[in-house]
């Protein structure tokens, strides 16, 4: 039998602690996992011969850096998303979610849009709706836990870099939906 008092304390900061770290065992390998499975649902990057033979701004990085950014990042908006996950009982929270979802089902749209459909202007403006969606998600986020907000923010940054990269790319290659790369010969002897 519980002793008198025991049923109304609050958890410890160690049982807190292991609370948020269960959510977070779960919510960033997923995040990690829908972002790796979009990313591989097309050729991209240096494997796709459409963007290969596109004109790319100077400002565009090596092809490595595209792989360990997203990665990164992809590790801090899943460890503010299971801080926010685990508030339960905070006011927004739903909302928060929400928004969270909705940036990230386009997040996972863009590469299958820009690399799959080569639809430079279509994935700039789902480009633009994500970044939108990502800075109310952040707000959001900072009602409820600020470092959940203070995650999201490396996150803003990219996805401002990649705006402006798909922008150029737009620009310098205005009808980039109907390059055909050249066929590639075989290496094989």
């Amino acid at each position: 039998m519980a002793k008198e008092g025991q049923l109304g304390t609050i958890a410890s900061k160690g049982q807190l602690r292991m609370s948020f770290l269960r959510w977070a065992v779960v919510i960033v390998p997923l995040v990690l996992l829908l972002g790796f499975a979009s990313g591989r649902s097309v050729p991209a990057g240096s494997e796709n011969g459409w963007y290969m033979a596109l004109t790319k701004p100077e400002l565009t990085p090596p092809g490595w850096v595209f792989p360990v950014a997203w990665t990164t990042l992809y590790v801090l908006i899943g460890l503010a998303l299971a801080m926010i996950v685990h508030a339960r009982g905070a006011r927004g929270r739903g909302v928060a979610i929400g928004l969270f979802v909705a940036q990230f089902a386009l997040n996972l749209a863009w590469t299958p849009l820009f690399f799959g459909a080569h639809k430079v202007g279509t994935a700039l403006v789902v480009l633009i709706a994500i970044l939108l969606l990502s800075i109310v998600t952040t707000v959001a986020f900072s009602r409820i836990r600020r470092g959940a907000a203070w995650l999201m923010l490396p996150y803003l940054v990219w996805l401002s870099f990649a705006g402006v990269l798909n922008w150029r790319i737009g620009q310098l290659n205005p009808d980039a939906e109907r390059l055909v790369p050249s066929a590639q010969t075989s290496q094989m002897l």
